[in-house]
């Protein structure tokens, strides 16, 4: 199959797995944000944010070895996936004793020894369902990962509807929802591939262990780093602010996913093709081919988004966080340039370069550490935004200049600048201004501006979707 359609082929299958679990964590803003307050709402999410920066730490971030390793043609499946059941078991053993020195942190007004025990199961449960995930889709059951999707989907909504509705359990029932549907999940995978096949007692090869470790461990402060830049912020507004402006800081937060629930999307499949092309001929074409169609679609729905940021806070949150939306347009450049960063990513993971993936988030989190410390107690959460965007241009250009050693594609520079730029000033717009036509007049104008720049792209992508979409459809009939 043409790698181009190859691409396109696993990009539709992803779609119809992701799409429905991110929009539902839209669909269900509404509902979350009136049952809970902006102190509530802002404490679930940093049990969610605290649990997740662990899972890395606990598990030395097994679960991509499990992937990188599972995509090799001829790699040993069962042996890849006994080396990440085995590190899961015995990472969480470790774990158990810190359990006391955890339970006495305490951030403000939000006490973690209050969550304790829902911190520890969302690390286990979350952790192996990440494990049994990424094995999976290394396999290419990609059809199976897609429908894992929906059926978390279908879950989380049933225990978030019952957990905090009837049962009106607040935090620990937003919590144990989503606990819950990864315990579902992680059934549904043992079930569906039978991946008790893939468990070996005995018989590992320690070659094999001591590559995947080496993999994954250097992974392990990347995805902290990561954090870091994505959710340390998030700490730091209820240090200095307090729980609410928290809560009204992770409500508009959610919004610029938009942004990457179309990326994760099509990143999902791009990984299986970056392993798959790297060592072609047309290698280099390839990935600045790509590259320029994916930055073009991202910048173009980001633009749109920033236009109708207002009336989609009104629409997917409570009125008490209405108020949010003048943090959105700054975090949603931030996520547009989070999207290009993780497509830089996918050079490391085929060169198996997991080192220097680390080395260059470290530039943007020493960058947004110290960008929130000044910007917060002077701007408030918007200048935790703002400290967002500077630390994922930096780890782009980082990342850009690094990977140039491996691959050197063209990333047409002026025309990522000039989109940056239009983007910068619908935030200024959109914030100074706040409403009015004369705003909207200008928004639209600069949302027209943005798609006259990628007309290319977007019609590229356009172009290749309908011809599978069509394809498939005639194959039917």
């Amino acid at each position: 199959m043409d790698k181009y359609k190859k691409l396109a082929t696993n990009t539709l299958i992803f779609a119809i797995g992701t799409f429905s679990s991110k929009v539902l964590s839209f669909l269900l803003m509404p509902f979350v944000t009136r049952m809970l307050k902006t102190g509530d709402y802002g404490s679930a999410d940093l049990i969610q944010q605290t649990a997740n920066v662990l899972i890395p730490i606990v598990f030395l971030q097994i679960n991509s070895a499990a992937l990188r390793f599972a995509l090799d043609k001829d790699s040993d499946k069962a042996g890849v996936f006994s080396v990440g059941i085995s590190t899961t078991a015995k990472g969480f053993v470790v774990f158990l004793l810190f359990a006391y020195p955890m339970s006495k942190i305490t951030i403000n007004d939000f006490r973690l020894g209050d969550y304790i025990v829902l911190i520890y199961a969302f690390v286990l449960v979350s952790g192996t369902r990440q494990l049994c995930q990424q094995f999976v889709r290394g396999c290419g059951h990609v059809k199976t990962f897609a429908i894992d999707g929906i059926v978390a989907t279908a879950t989380t909504l049933v225990f978030n509807v019952l957990f905090l509705g009837p049962f009106h359990m607040g935090i620990t029932g937003y919590v144990l929802a989503i606990i819950a549907s990864d315990a579902c999940s992680i059934m549904f995978f043992f079930i569906t591939q039978k991946l008790w096949r893939y468990i070996k007692f005995k018989g590992v090869s320690k070659s094999l262990t001591h590559s995947m470790l080496k993999y994954s461990v250097p992974l392990m402060p990347t995805i902290i780093l990561w954090w870091i830049i994505n959710v340390s912020d998030r700490y730091m507004v209820t240090y200095f602010i307090g729980s609410s402006e928290n809560g009204l800081y992770t409500a508009a937060s959610k919004i610029p996913n938009f942004v990457i629930m179309f990326s994760s999307i099509f990143i999902d499949a791009w990984q299986l093709s970056a392993v798959d092309e790297y060592n072609n001929d047309d290698t280099r074409d390839f990935f600045t081919n790509v590259f320029r169609v994916y930055s073009g679609g991202i910048f173009a729905i980001a633009s749109g988004l920033i236009l109708f940021c207002q009336l989609l806070t009104k629409i997917l949150v409570a009125d008490d966080y209405f108020t949010s939306w003048r943090y959105v347009p700054v975090l949603i450049i931030a996520t547009s340039m989070s999207c290009l960063v993780n497509f830089l990513a996918s050079v490391y993971m085929a060169e198996k370069k997991s080192v220097m993936a680390m080395a260059t988030a470290l530039s943007g989190a020493l960058t947004n550490i110290i960008l929130n410390l000044i910007l917060i107690p002077r701007m408030g959460a918007v200048g935790a935004a703002v400290a967002t965007v500077i630390s994922f241009v930096v780890v782009f250009v980082t990342r850009g200049l690094n990977t140039r050693r491996y691959i050197k594609i063209n990333f047409k520079t002026p025309v990522i600048v000039s989109e940056l730029v239009i983007l910068a000033a619908q935030c200024v717009v959109m914030i100074t201004m706040k409403s009015g036509i004369a705003m909207y007049c200008i928004e639209t104008a600069l949302v027209v501006l943005m798609l006259v720049i990628n007309i290319g792209p977007i019609r590229e992508l356009v172009n290749l979707v309908l011809d599978k979409f069509l394809k498939r459809n005639k194959e039917k009939n």
